[in-house]
């Protein structure tokens, strides 16, 4: 006889609307009725040792496919384990939903097992925050959680519901609903969109920065084709890298500074003004005008005064741009003197990529990894000084193919993000590149990704240190009183310890055959690079 179907059904039918292949979660007890909806769905439960890594997967699902990614979580410790991943998600503004289980409405406020208001804990956090009080109200409640973490700037949302909730029937006539949400974009107003071209037609220096405003409009086409027609320098921040490719004649990257410090108009694509880029004043030109765009109007004019602000899609408004005719028939003079600047700087860092030092200089580590790895590479960046200086080097070709902690600064998001970009592009490479901090963070989540056969390649460049952090110390006080790690550890023989493949690298000429075997081997695997320490500690002082 087949079992009544009951609220757990109901939530996992209405994530089955939505498209959700999998639950990334920490076993519990409060959310057990989710997990048997999901089983009776054929949604994949992926289960980690901690509700911080399920969260940040849920985020790196979103990251790497733009569709929100769905974590659930047990009442109490598990909502609070889950908050750093949440955070994560809001400050890169990444749509997941987290599920969270509740304590049941007949001990409501009785000290019952892991009784809390998560709703009050998270708001600050979250896009939406609420509990479902009826089972028949739960696929109303998810259907309005997606709606919600989709709409503008998209972001995480918070949805508990009591055990008893899931655990009744799910009531006669309740179905999902259907056509709740849409993926429309909004235009620009015309009347701006008209400015900004005069802008750029009359500019002598313009450059184009694109941010993760256009990995999450899926404006990557639109960006290229704008690349196209205007002929000059275009910049990638945060989740807009990927959104070029390395090879396009106006992908730049070493060329920022000095791109930025003699530009006279800037077209700002879904970019954040934050500290990543001096808050969007330090290096700039005094007169440089500004043309934003944003899906959000709040974000537009925020530290720094704009010329143009044109609040709408990314990939609509630079559609109305091109069908306004902007562009140059030739590449500007411009474009040649910043690409001068960029191979410049390139060549300039030629000596560190193939130095044979031992130990190893950090930047050869970064070439040989961009030199072996696919062109359609996956690669997560889990660590502080090492991804800077490998993002320099490593350039991805794809939307959501570079993933790193985002403007939050949350390390420890490496095997989350490598499990979730595993699972929704199997046949890509997929790599960390790690600090030998981070790596520590969540380093048991190797066993969460060999249990599972979720494989994924980490390779670490480990100076010894919390690097950023040993740098200030030692100018603060001639010392690191909190910040030196050890070279020693055996990070590659703990991997190996939990059934996966691991290696220690002494020598530049090794990295890349170290790399090799750690795909071939099929297991999640770590292979562990010492580089110099004190070429890491100068590094901390760039950009």
């Amino acid at each position: 006889m087949d079992q009544p179907r009951h609220g757990g059904h109901l939530a996992a039918a209405a994530l089955k609307r939505e498209g959700v292949e999998h639950l990334f979660t920490l076993s519990g007890g409060h959310i057990a009725p989710i997990y048997d909806g999901c089983v009776a769905e054929g949604i994949r439960i992926v289960d980690f040792r901690h509700e911080q890594a399920a969260a940040h997967a849920a985020d790196g699902w979103a990251r790497v496919t733009g569709r929100p990614g769905v974590a659930a979580v047990t009442a109490g410790p598990g909502v609070t384990d889950s908050v750093t991943g949440i955070a994560n998600a809001m400050y890169a503004n990444s749509p997941m939903v987290v599920l969270g289980g509740k304590s049941p409405l007949g001990e409501l406020e009785r000290g019952s097992l892991q009784e809390m208001d998560h709703v009050a804990l998270v708001r600050s956090i979250t896009k939406w925050a609420r509990t479902c009080w009826e089972t028949g109200r739960i696929a109303d409640y998810l259907t309005e959680a997606f709606r919600h973490a989709t709409a503008g700037r998209m972001g995480p949302v918070f949805l508990d519901i009591p055990l008893d909730v899931q655990l009744n029937v799910w009531p006669a006539g309740v179905e999902v609903p259907q056509g709740f949400r849409t993926e429309a974009g909004p235009l620009g107003d015309p009347d701006h969109v008209a400015r900004a071209v005069r802008l750029l037609r009359d500019a002598d220096h313009p450059i184009v920065f694109a941010g993760a405003g256009v990995r999450w409009s899926g404006a990557h086409e639109a960006l290229a084709a704008l690349a196209d027609a205007l002929k000059v320098p275009v910049f990638l921040n945060s989740l807009g890298r990927g959104c070029l490719p390395p090879d396009h004649p106006s992908f730049f990257s070493a060329a920022r500074k000095y791109a930025l410090g003699k530009a006279d108009v800037i077209l700002a694509l879904g970019v954040d003004w934050d500290f990543r880029l001096g808050f969007g004043r330090k290096g700039m030109s005094e007169s440089v005008r500004v043309i934003q765009v944003d899906v959000d109007a709040v974000h537009i004019g925020r530290n720094r005064p704009v010329d143009v602000g044109i609040v709408g899609d990314p990939g609509r408004v630079i559609a109305q741009l091109l069908d306004a005719g902007v562009g140059n028939a030739e590449e500007p003079a411009w474009t040649a003197e910043v690409r001068d600047e960029e191979r410049r700087l390139v060549e300039e860092a030629r000596a560190g990529m193939e130095s044979d030092a031992v130990p190893i200089h950090p930047q050869r580590f970064a070439r040989e990894i961009r030199d072996f790895l696919d062109p359609d590479a996956v690669v997560v960046g889990d660590g502080g000084d090492i991804v800077g200086l490998s993002a320099s080097i490593v350039h991805a070709r794809a939307p959501g193919h570079w993933l790193d902690p985002g403007p939050f600064g949350c390390l420890g998001v490496g095997p989350s993000f490598a499990m979730a970009a595993k699972l929704a592009k199997p046949d890509k490479q997929v790599m960390i590149v790690y600090g030998d901090g981070s790596f520590g963070l969540n380093a048991m989540e190797y066993e969460s990704a060999i249990r599972q056969d979720i494989p994924f390649v980490g390779v670490i460049g480990n100076d010894g240190a919390w690097g950023q952090i040993r740098v200030a110390q030692e100018a603060l006080y001639g010392s690191a009183p909190a910040s030196v790690l050890s070279q020693e550890a055996g990070y590659h023989r703990m991997v190996e310890g939990l059934g996966g493949h691991g290696e220690l690298v002494t020598e530049p000429g090794e990295i890349r055959p170290a790399l090799g075997r750690a795909f071939e081997s099929g297991v999640p695997a770590c292979v562990n690079v010492l580089v110099d320490p004190s070429l890491m500690r100068r590094a901390s002082y760039l950009g």
